[in-house]
């Protein structure tokens, strides 16, 4: 049983993988298959010996994924990949998930000023803009009502009713 195995597998410069364990050249696949049995994995650069686990890890991820494994379901194998990855990176799915959601975020944002700038250049009033015209027009009808109703009017000749206008112009004329 490959439970308590621990597989120091060496990447070359021509994207091959070596078991150290086994003497033998090793897939993504063969790696899937050692984390699903228990195994613990580790990758490193033949050359540097910097560490790759992660990036190989998220390969098999993503080549489940595109498989249709069952990574979404939580079951089967890709569930138990998932699982590795996430206690072999030590990250947390609710900080990686917050930290997504904390970009998109920025992004929109950066999208909307690009937008409402391009808007300004070309002279098209924003949706703000609108709204504080509306507002603008609703106060001034507001005004207007109430100086129709014989309240003291700002403006010049807004206040007097239509018919008295009228008969004025007709006996000066």
């Amino acid at each position: 049983m490959a439970g308590s195995e621990r597989h120091l597998i060496k990447k070359y410069a021509n994207r091959k993988l070596y078991d150290t364990r086994t003497s033998r050249y090793i897939t993504l696949e063969g790696i899937a298959q050692l984390i699903s049995e228990g195994a613990d994995v580790e990758v490193v650069d033949r050359e540097s010996g910097r560490d790759l686990t992660p990036v190989v890890l998220s390969q098999i991820v993503l080549s489940e994924e595109r498989r249709g494994g069952q990574a979404m379901n939580g079951g089967g194998r890709s569930g138990a990949l998932l699982d590795y990855v996430r206690s072999a990176l030590n990250v947390p799915a609710a900080i990686v998930g917050g930290e997504v959601e904390k970009r998109r975020g920025d992004i929109e944002a950066m999208v909307d000023d690009a937008i409402e700038k391009a808007l300004k250049r070309l002279s098209i009033p924003t949706r703000r803009d609108i709204v504080r015209m509306e507002r603008r027009l609703d106060e001034i009808a507001r005004r207007l009502e109430r100086g129709g109703r014989g309240g003291a009017s700002r403006s010049k000749g807004g206040a007097r009713p239509a018919p008295a206008t009228t008969r004025t112009r007709k006996a000066g004329a």
